[in-house]
């Protein structure tokens, strides 16, 4: 796998085909990285303390590699 964390990308294929960011960080057993703003999910965030709302949160989830390549 070529593309390390800290590198920055472009995605090439999928529905986030164009946009661009910044790699966080790599998984070479599975070929995926987890690029910055790019294919964001939407999670349910359980409270932590008695009386505080529970909230969604936006997490950034693993892209294959070969959807991505280094921008110049």
């Amino acid at each position: 796998m070529k593309i390390k964390k800290g590198d920055n990308i472009i995605v090439i294929a999928g529905s986030n085909k164009g946009k661009k960011g910044k790699v966080i960080k790599a998984i070479p057993t599975e070929n995926k990285v987890v690029i910055e703003g790019v294919n964001m999910k939407k999670k349910a965030q359980k409270s932590r303390k008695a009386g505080e709302p529970s909230q969604m949160i936006s997490i950034a989830m693993p892209i294959h590699v070969s959807n991505v390549k280094k921008q110049d």
